[in-house]
């Protein structure tokens, strides 16, 4: 069994800016959390977040966001997943090109 300082997980409360755009110059919704940055592993929950915006209008607005900090155990193993997926995009041939 691992130690709780390993696999320990706290939330925090905190304000945030969502941005919401559908326009023919861009199609993007973005989450500002103002004075906060988040690291791999940790989960990021935006409550009463608005869902759609009508083409040709851009949304912003505040909302609140509950961040669940990742403990040590699931910071190394979402940098570990990241690494591996980011490795099955690479691939290397030696090749000529020719078939036999």
């Amino acid at each position: 069994m691992m130690p709780s300082w390993i696999t320990a997980r706290r939330s925090i409360e905190l304000p945030c800016t969502v941005d919401l755009e559908q326009t023919t110059e861009s199609l993007h919704a973005y989450v500002d959390i103002e004075g906060f940055e988040s690291r791999p592993g940790d989960t990021v929950i935006v409550h009463d977040a608005p869902t759609n915006v009508a083409f040709g209008d851009r949304l912003l607005c505040n909302r609140c966001v509950t961040v669940v900090r990742a403990g040590l155990f699931g910071n190394i193993m979402a940098r570990l997943r990241g690494y591996l997926e980011l490795t099955e995009l690479y691939e290397v041939s030696f090749s000529d090109g020719r078939t036999l």
